[in-house]
């Protein structure tokens, strides 16, 4: 799947949910499935900064894909940061980069969220592609 293709089965699977309790249980539930980061890489080197919560990225190239496991110490942050990394994980760096970030709107994360959660969720996406960067960088050296 594309990770636009991905974008909007996100977007389907948030608008069968009446209210945004449902929809945090939703991403509660995100947050158990993710593919956790090793412990090596629960370093700071790895945490997001501007996160509120403790949020750990690794990021790796595999076969020209960029493969993301993370782990946060707060429920709600792991399901933000699960429904990025099924976005973007698996996926070529100039496709991450040049990804459209519009379904967190669509979903009305944003506008759920603290200001400093809202904070977090842009330093997460920021974060991921930069390491699209790197990678692509790499890529292309």
């Amino acid at each position: 799947m594309t990770i636009e293709e991905i974008q909007n089965e996100i977007i389907d699977e948030f608008s069968m949910f009446e209210d945004w309790e449902e929809r945090y249980q939703y991403m509660i539930d995100l947050g158990k499935d993710l593919p956790l980061i090793d412990d090596q890489y629960k370093t700071d080197d790895h945490i997001i900064k501007g996160c509120q919560s403790k949020v750990w990225v690794h990021a790796e190239l595999k076969e020209d894909k960029v493969h993301f496991t993370a782990d946060s110490d707060a429920i709600i942050t792991k399901g933000i940061i699960a429904i990025l990394i099924r976005t973007f994980s698996d996926h070529r760096p100039e496709d991450i980069i040049s990804a459209n970030t519009d379904f967190i709107d669509k979903i009305g994360l944003k506008d759920h969220l603290s200001p400093t959660r809202a904070n977090g969720l842009v330093s997460m996406i920021k974060q991921l592609k930069m390491y699209a960067v790197a990678f692509n960088a790499q890529l292309n050296a």
